[in-house]
């Protein structure tokens, strides 16, 4: 897995002879503290077959106890395409208990990546189809640009969204659209999933092809001056909210209100405010 720092809007690009599909970069400058994964399966297009998956796994494991990390994005360096779900080939040569086996393993890639502790970003430069959206779905945001192709096409293959598509769907856009978008594996460009609450923002492409890339490192920009336990604390408490009725999500929000009291962080954001000056915020 290549590592790497990036100063600018681009990562110093590999060879796409190079044999690592994912590498993490650290942004530095204005942008230390936003780690961004880019998926390079070229020959694949970034379907999801055993390889990619652990090294997507074996990354979030690696980053996530970085307190020093404000973002995450999720991204492509292949051209046209974020993911196009799993790899077809690869699955065909499974028998049926290797098949479960590995869903399984990509719902709960999808789960750490809906669990990782700050703000995670989907830059949807291009197709994400079938687990390629499942996975932005596990994105706290989702940009994408005019080109973009979304869909949860699994019903035309004659099975079922298996790493989470049939849960989080629903939750983002309502049972009915949602049903009806896996009933007939419709797929949507950018501007229309933008126009459902599909995705938050849509850009126009640009001639390099990574227009959701740059809106997402904006919107990353915008997370970083935040207070950085204030940010994990409000993901968790969002996240397990939406699992349960309100008074019970009360609750939770109570729970993760407590533990910002005693930071230094809430201190410094008072001190900043009344001397109207920017806070700096440590994560303590």
């Amino acid at each position: 897995m290549s590592q790497g720092n990036m100063e600018n809007s681009k990562s110093d690009e590999l060879s796409p002879q190079d044999n690592d599909e994912l590498c993490i970069s650290y942004l530095e400058g204005n942008r230390k503290g936003i780690v961004v994964f880019s998926m390079r399966r070229f020959k694949a297009r970034n379907s999801m077959g055993r390889n990619i998956i652990q090294m997507m796994i074996d990354g979030l494991e690696e980053v996530k106890f970085d307190t020093s990390i404000r973002a995450l994005i999720i991204r492509s360096e292949v051209p046209g395409v974020f993911c196009a779900g799993a790899d077809l080939k690869e699955r065909a040569q499974m028998t049926n208990a290797q098949v479960a086996a590995f869903v399984q393993k990509l719902r709960s890639t999808v789960n750490d990546i809906h669990n990782f502790p700050v703000p995670v970003i989907a830059a949807i430069d291009g197709a994400a189809l079938g687990g390629g959206l499942e996975m932005a779905l596990g994105c706290d945001l989702r940009v994408a640009s005019t080109s973009a192709k979304m869909g949860l096409v699994e019903t035309k293959l004659a099975i079922i969204p298996g790493a989470g598509g049939t849960q989080r769907l629903p939750r983002v856009l309502g049972p009915a659209l949602a049903k009806e978008l896996i009933y007939t594996g419709r797929v949507l460009d950018g501007q229309q999933a933008a126009q459902i609450g599909l995705v938050n923002h849509c850009v126009d492409q640009n001639e390099a092809g990574d227009a959701a890339y740059l809106r997402s490192l904006t919107l990353a920009e915008e997370i970083l001056p935040q207070g950085p336990i204030a940010l994990r604390m409000a993901k968790q408490a969002i996240n397990r909210g939406l699992e349960v009725e309100l008074e019970s999500g009360l609750k939770f929000e109570e729970a993760y209100y407590a533990q910002v009291i005693p930071t230094k962080d809430r201190i410094e954001g008072l001190t900043a405010f009344k001397e109207k000056r920017p806070p700096k915020y440590q994560g303590h």
